[in-house]
């Protein structure tokens, strides 16, 4: 009788535990709470509702103060940016994956938040001047490929590439999304223009297709974390063959690529505290001009100049370079 009254409780508590999710995901966190409260006095050892009402807490928390401003733009990327914080308080949590999935836990967090974001931010663009805003059109990109609209996303952050080509944050957006929708060969093509053009503008936490987040947790994995992580990537994007499409510079293009390793080569030298990250941004710019001299069949003296160069400032990317 004792065994069939608890199954009972525990199915109630599950029963909460999915309604407690499907409110946060209609954006109703402080309903969410006290479903998962309820649940938690029926069951109080069922680590997912713990974990679940810890996270709950912290949006509510962190939120607070939102009805204060008064902007919807300002409130929509006051919302996503919260995600950098929030980040870090999921890795202070006691790591509970042996025993409970919550994954379901977190995808109705980011559903919370994005589709908040969302609600914010879309409204502005009834304002003809709006539509070019970039920023504007960059954040409600990143929340629809949050809430799993990629086609959606990919028109919105194509259209914020059309008004800033030259932004890694929003190249990296559009490269990203292209994963998600399956198209490799372009994610690919644009991950690498991406981390080339700049790649502490990149924002990683945001990124979510398997292509980009499994390289991230390789060259972790190596050691390097935060800015340094940031410029290793496409490093070890090209070397592990994952950057692997390439495109021809124009000429003005290639004599930039120049003028610019000549420049990363003097800084490099005179900046012995910055070496840590003016190495791996040196050696994506040989990797770049090595591919140039290559599809042009530049004079083989270049070639090999680039590659001492290479194999001086670090040997193991040398030999990773070449297998040698």
């Amino acid at each position: 009788m004792v065994y069939y009254h608890n199954i009972m409780e525990n199915g109630q508590a599950a029963r909460l535990l999915k309604k407690a999710y499907e409110e946060l995901k209609l954006s109703n966190a402080e309903q969410a709470c006290i479903l998962l409260e309820q649940a938690l006095d029926i069951d109080f050892e069922n680590y997912e509702i713990k974990h679940a009402l810890k996270c709950v807490h912290w949006w509510l928390e962190h939120t607070r103060r939102i009805d204060e401003i008064n902007n919807p733009y300002e409130k929509g990327s006051f919302l996503i940016s919260l995600l950098k914080q929030y980040f870090v308080f999921l890795e202070q949590l006691e790591d509970i994956s042996d025993f409970v999935s919550v994954d379901q836990c977190q995808y109705s967090v980011r559903y919370f938040v994005y589709s908040k974001a969302l609600f914010y931010l879309k409204g502005l663009l009834t304002n003809k001047s709006n539509q070019n805003d970039s920023g504007l059109l960059l954040l409600i990109g990143r929340c629809c490929k949050g809430l799993g609209n990629y086609e959606e996303a990919l028109s919105f952050l194509e259209q914020a590439f059309s008004l800033k080509r030259d932004n890694a944050e929003i190249l990296a957006e559009v490269a990203d999304v292209n994963a998600l929708l399956s198209d490799t060969r372009t994610a690919k093509t644009l991950f690498r223009e991406a981390f080339f053009t700049d790649p502490s503008a990149i924002e990683m936490k945001s990124l979510e297709s398997a292509l980009i987040v499994n390289l991230v947790k390789k060259v972790e994995e190596l050691g390097y974390k935060d800015k340094e992580l940031n410029e290793w990537i496409p490093i070890y994007g090209f070397l592990w063959g994952i950057f692997s499409v390439k495109r021809e510079l124009k000429q003005m293009e290639a004599s930039r690529l120049k003028q610019s390793i000549f420049s990363l080569e003097i800084e490099y030298e005179a900046n012995p505290s910055k070496k840590e990250l003016l190495k791996p941004r040196l050696l994506n710019h040989y990797f770049w001009v090595l591919d140039h001299y290559e599809k042009n069949r530049e004079d083989s003296a270049l070639i090999e100049e680039t590659l001492l160069k290479i194999k001086v400032i670090d040997p193991d990317i040398y030999k990773l370079y070449t297998g040698s």
